[in-house]
């Protein structure tokens, strides 16, 4: 296993929709297990393809690790059928998007359908921090990053902290 570069805002990379995955061997295995490592050793609960310069409907996520073990799963071309309600994730984060937490508002619950990494469909109706962790990830496989969810005043402070990070370098 190899751990993956994380591309970060403001790269544009970030902003391109996925291609659908059309074949799960080789190449798409081997993606899930450096993704999923990649995520582990970073400390994430969740890595979409596109965030490691992968543009395919591919996620890896596991909400079970502040528990002391691990549950990889995984998403072929996951999609939201169906979301309800209204929550705020407090303090949500971002590999692809550093030095930022923010409150973000997300739906309460979602239903996900998509495939695992044996290519059976798969169909999650999630709540809480599940349907955040989903939510987020499916919009990075959209070209959407949890900075688009937040004020514009959020935002221009966030891209003035990026720019002045790069100047320094």
């Amino acid at each position: 296993m190899s751990t993956l570069n994380i591309v970060t805002y403001p790269d544009k990379f970030l902003r391109l929709s996925a291609a659908p995955v059309k074949d799960i061997a080789g190449t798409i295995q081997k993606m899930i297990e450096d993704m999923a490592y990649t995520m582990y050793e970073s400390k994430g609960v969740g890595l979409a393809a596109i965030q490691v310069g992968f543009d395919k409907s591919l996620i890896v996520y596991d909400v079970s690790q502040g528990e002391g073990k691990r549950s990889i799963q995984v998403l072929i071309n996951p999609k939201i059928i169906e979301s309800h309600g209204r929550i705020t994730s407090e303090k949500e984060g971002c590999l692809s998007v550093p030095d930022l937490r923010a409150d973000v508002k997300r739906a309460e619950s979602v239903l996900v359908e998509g495939f695992n990494r044996d290519g059976n469909p798969r169909r999650i109706d999630a709540e809480g921090h599940l349907a955040i962790v989903l939510q987020h990830e499916i919009d990075h496989l959209n070209g959407i990053l949890f900075i688009d969810h937040l004020s514009v005043l959020k935002k221009e402070l966030y891209k003035r902290h990026i720019k002045k990070k790069i100047r320094g370098k």
